[in-house]
């Protein structure tokens, strides 16, 4: 009895069907190699950029608060002014980039420049490992310049990032203090944020602060009275009633 020959069609079909499976693994591995790379690359590259961020965890010395040290701090106006204004702040804080961009020019003239007021910028960052960072990056100016420090001050929230992003990494200060801040020594500055070597008087202010009572920033302090808000006005009714008392 003779078997009945299959068609061509029906071998074609049988082949396709086989070829399918085959085709659709082989598009799934290609998937598969293609999200690892992605992963694994985009990772890598932000591990690269988070390793340049200090932790406080990582700093060592012994912290001592026994006053507000105001001689480590940078400053604006005369030492004989009867009033001392500190401010508290994160460079990462948008509220401390809006207080500075509205307030501080017109707090400089009205209270700087007359001599009644001496005014001292603290650091206390707090936000995310980038804050400490800026901050160290801020006193490695200052330890060269105090001028050019105000300078970072003003340029450094003119160019800030979002807040919930780490945006103030090692690759992004550096690059900023180098377009940016003329008149200092690049080379030491860069040696000094890539070794944290301020990272300890970023941390004792911080520790300062907190046994103060700060908690949040922008904060400031009259003569040695923590504010309750961080209001142009109240700050300029706490300044006033200063005076009056100095007299």
């Amino acid at each position: 009895m003779n078997k009945p020959m299959k068609s061509k069609n029906s071998k074609n079909s049988t082949g396709n069907k086989r070829l399918l499976p085959m085709l659709l693994a082989v598009i799934v591995v290609l998937l598969v190699v293609l999200l690892f790379f992605i992963t694994t690359g985009s990772k890598s590259s932000g591990s690269a950029e988070l390793e340049g961020l200090p932790n406080y965890t990582d700093v060592k010395g012994t912290i001592v608060v026994d006053g507000l040290k105001y001689e480590k701090q940078p400053h604006l106006g005369k030492e004989a002014a009867k009033v001392k204004v500190i401010e508290f702040a994160d460079f990462k804080c948008p509220a401390c980039k809006k207080w500075t961009a509205t307030n501080l020019d017109t707090f400089i003239k009205d209270y700087v420049d007359t001599g009644k007021v001496q005014f001292y910028f603290m650091n206390f960052a707090f936000i995310d490992r980038d804050s400490y960072l800026a901050a160290s990056a801020g006193e490695a100016i200052y330890k060269q310049s105090n001028e050019k420090f105000w300078e970072y001050v003003h340029k450094l929230y003119a160019n800030h990032g979002d807040e919930s992003k780490i945006w103030a990494t090692q690759k992004f200060i550096l690059k900023f203090v180098k377009d940016n801040i003329e008149g200092i020594d690049y080379g030491q500055f860069e040696q000094d944020v890539k070794n944290h070597t301020y990272m300890f008087d970023v941390k004792e202010d911080f520790k300062i602060a907190g046994a103060y009572g700060v908690n949040g920033t922008p904060k400031f302090m009259v003569n040695g009275v923590l504010l309750p808000d961080s209001s142009y006005e109240g700050l300029s009714a706490a300044i006033d009633s200063a005076l009056q008392e100095a007299k």
